[in-house]
C-alpha cells in the first residue's frame, strides 16, 4: 500500500553492516555487507575491525538497498537504526550515519533495539505480530525469552543466559573441534549425520529448583570440551559427527523445552524464534514438534531474517511510524547495553514522531544533501 511507512533500517552491532527499506510490513530491499571472512582468522568477531568495515560499506551498502527498492530517499518516511545492544563503535557508526541522513532529507529518527526488531521482523514473512508476542530469540550474544504486549513499547524479559549465548557455545565448541568459525552452520551441517543420542551432554538449569526460563550453556560447552580432551589424550578417534550432534541437541532441547513452557504458562498461543541460532536446522525441527504436540503455532522467518539485517530495523521503524511512536532527538547515542525493555529511544521532548527532530546546529553538523538523495 502506497500510505503505508517507506523506512530505510541501518543495522551495525556486529560484523554485518544492514540496510533494509520497508513499506509497511512489505520487504523491498536487504541489502548486507558481511565482515565475517575478516574475522574468522581471528576465530572471533574483532570490534576495531568491525568498525573499520561498517565504515567503509556504508554509504555503497545504503546506495545498494535504495536502488533494490527501486525508491529515492526523498521518498522515506523515516530513517530507523540500532541504538543498541552490541558493539559500541560498531552501533556508533551505524547511529551517525542515520543522523547524517535524517539530517540531510529532513526525516525522522528512529534509534530502535536490536532485539526488539529480531522479533519484529517477522512481520515481514508472515504479516503483523499477534499481541502479545512470545519471542525466544538466540544468537551469539543473546539468548532471551521475551513476551511483548507492544512490540514498539512494551517488551518484557521472562528469562536470559546467566554465562554464554547459544550462538557463543556453538562458536566455542566448533573452536574445540577445530571446524573454523563461525560455528554454527558447521555444526548443524555435521551433527545431520550424527547420533544425537552417542553422547549424553548436560542441560543446563532443567531441575525443579532452577529459574524456569532461564538458559546457562557454560557447563555444557566445559563438559563437551572435556570429553574431547580425553578422547584426544587417549589416541581415540574423534566422532566429530556425534559429538556435534549430541552438543546441538543438548542445546536445542533446553532452548525449546522452556519456550514451550513459557507459553504455557504465560497463556500465549504462538511462539516466535528469532537470532542467528534460529537459521539452526534442528532448533526449527524440534521447535516445531514440541509446537505441534502443545497446540502452538510456530513462527521463524526464512533463515535471511534471523541473522543480523537490516529488514529487522526497518521492519521496526516502520512499526515506530505507523503507530505514531516518538522520533529520536539529534543527541541520540550507541547504548551498548540497551535493555531490552527500551524498544526504542525516543526524544525527550516531544510525544510523536510525526514531525522527526528539529535540525539543530548545536547537535549536528552541517552536511551536504546532495550526495544523499540519490
Amino acid at each position: 500500500m502506497a500510505d503505508e511507512p517507506l523506512v530505510l533500517g541501518i543495522e551495525t552491532s556486529c560484523d554485518e553492516t544492514g540496510v533494509g527499506i520497508v513499506r509497511g510490513t512489505t520487504l523491498l530491499a536487504d541489502a548486507v555487507a558481511s565482515s565475517v571472512d575478516t574475522h574468522a582468522r581471528f576465530g572471533g568477531v574483532v570490534p576495531e575491525i568491525a568498525s573499520r568495515a561498517h565504515l567503509e560499506a556504508m554509504v555503497p551498502t545504503i546506495e545498494r538497498a535504495l536502488k533494490d527498492a527501486g525508491v529515492s530517499a526523498r521518498d522515506l518516511d523515516g530513517i530507523a537504526v540500532t541504538a543498541g545492544p552490541g558493539l559500541a563503535g560498531a552501533l556508533l557508526v551505524g547511529v551517525s550515519a542515520a543522523k547524517a541522513y535524517a539530517y540531510a532529507l529532513g526525516k525522522p529518527l528512529y534509534g530502535v533495539n536490536h532485539l526488539a526488531s529480531h522479533i519484529c521482523v517477522d512481520q515481514l514473512e508472515h504479516g503483523p505480530l499477534p499481541e502479545p508476542t512470545m519471542a525466544l530469540l538466540v544468537s551469539g550474544g543473546h539468548s532471551s525469552l521475551l513476551l511483548a504486549p507492544d512490540i514498539t513499547s512494551d517488551v518484557r524479559p521472562l528469562g536470559a543466559t546467566i554465562d554464554d549465548a547459544a550462538g557463543e557455545a556453538f562458536d566455542k565448541i566448533a573452536r574445540v573441534l577445530d571446524l573454523g568459525f563461525p560455528g554454527g552452520p558447521v555444526i548443524d551441517r555435521l551433527a545431520r549425520e550424527g547420533d544425537p543420542k552417542a553422547i549424553a551432554f548436560p542441560r543446563g538449569l532443567t531441575g525443579s529448583r532452577d529459574a524456569p526460563y532461564d538458559f546457562s550453556f557454560s557447563g555444557l560447552k566445559t563438559s563437551v570440551a572435556r570429553w574431547v580432551e580425553a578422547k584426544r589424550a587417549a589416541g581415540e578417534e574423534l566422532p566429530i559427527r556425534d559429538v556435534a550432534a549430541s552438543f546441538q541437541e543438548a542445546v536445542v532441547d533446553v532452548l525449546t523445552r522452556k519456550a514451550v513452557r513459557a507459553c504455557k504458562d504465560e497463556g500465549v498461543d504462538h511462539l516466535m524464534i528469532g537470532g542467528g541460532v534460529a537459521a539452526n536446522s534442528r532448533l526449527r525441527a524440534l521447535a516445531q514438534e514440541r509446537c505441534e504436540r502443545a497446540g502452538i503455532r510456530l513462527r521463524v522467518p526464512r533463515p535471511g531474517l534471523c541473522t543480523d539485517n537490516g529488514a529487522m530495523v526497518a521492519a521496526l521503524g516502520a512499526e515506530m511510524v505507523a503507530r505514531n511512536r516518538a522520533s529520536s532527538d539529534w543527541d541520540l547515542s550507541a547504548d551498548s547495553s540497551l535493555p531490552v525493555t527500551d524498544p526504542h529511544v525516543p526524544g525527550a521532548a516531544r510525544g510523536n514522531g510525526a514531525g522527526g527532530p528539529a535540525h539543530d546546529h548545536d547537535h549536528v553538523h552541517e552536511i551536504s544533501k546532495d550526495n544523499l538523495y540519490s
